[in-house]
């Protein structure tokens, strides 16, 4: 189909964007990748007055390190992750997430923030981030504020952005040198949703695992930070007896719906094997 009518807005600056977003109100939606949106104008979900094209902003892309974090700006593109030096050797795991999102294609369009901000539940990067402890950073008529991933997402498509607001940047955490990392995802085929994914990060000293970290996508109406599950798997040496409790916990806390991916029940044990697989390959990665 053909989207309906809309005015066309390129912004050069944050601040012009912000005030265009203010004053155009409710009609108004913001234009990154366009993965997301476009697809819904096509078929008429969604029939915005306005389109915000946040391309023209340059300070929005980049990946710079700054102290023991990387930042990375919000219209940095799935391929600028995954050709990052930088994040090749301090954060691996964004770059393997990245490569199993979409498509080629979409990975050279589809920007990084669209994927973290628009609340979407099959997403992939908004439960890593939330596993990896990272930070929001965003603008709005007010000013500017940070937003912790694991409290941002409210519900599907519903998140802690106030209307008028813009998602800039995020900052993770560098994990310690020698952590375990991986990103498990189950798709029917190339470029689908996750019927489930999981992401791990550990770290382990003498064998045994000194701290857990875990999303899980698209297993519920927003990411999810298995923390109990997570909490289950410190001061253990991963033995089977410990991962089938971590496993227990993490599917406890799913809720899937019942879909052409599969029925619910389905999807929630989906989540406790690419869990499991997903520690596995984390474990084999640590340097303790």
């Amino acid at each position: 189909m053909i989207p309906g009518a809309f005015d066309y807005h390129r912004p050069a600056t944050i601040e012009d964007a912000v005030t265009l977003l203010a004053s155009l109100g409710e009609e108004a939606s913001i234009l990154a990748g366009g993965h997301s949106l476009i697809p819904l104008m096509k078929t008429r979900l969604a029939s915005p007055d306005h389109l915000v094209d946040l391309s023209g902003i340059g300070n929005l892309k980049g990946i710079t390190v700054a102290g023991g974090d990387i930042v990375i700006g919000a219209m940095t593109t799935q391929f600028e992750l995954i050709a990052s030096e930088d994040l090749a050797r301090h954060i691996p795991i964004i770059a393997e997430t990245s490569r199993l999102i979409a498509d080629p294609q979409i990975r050279y369009k589809g920007t990084f923030g669209g994927n973290v901000a628009n609340g979407d539940p099959g997403n992939d990067m908004p439960a890593l981030m939330m596993a990896l402890g990272a930070t929001y950073r965003v603008h709005g008529p007010d000013g500017g504020r940070d937003v912790a991933a694991r409290e941002f997402y409210h519900g599907a498509y519903y998140t802690a952005l106030e209307h008028g607001e813009i998602l800039t940047s995020v900052r993770i955490p560098v994990p310690p040198a020698g952590h375990g990392y991986a990103y498990e995802k189950l798709k029917r085929k190339v470029g689908d949703y996750a019927t489930a994914a999981a992401a791990v990060v550990i770290t382990m000293a003498g064998g045994t695992c000194t701290s857990a970290s875990i999303g899980l996508t698209n297993v519920s109406e927003t990411p999810l930070w298995a923390s109990e599950a997570s909490a289950l798997l410190v001061g253990t040496r991963l033995d089977k007896p410990s991962v089938d409790a971590a496993l227990a916990a993490a599917e406890a806390i799913t809720n899937p719906a019942s879909d052409m991916r599969g029925p619910a029940e389905y999807r929630t044990k989906m989540a406790g094997i690419m869990l499991r697989r997903a520690l596995e390959r984390a474990r084999s990665r640590t340097e303790a």
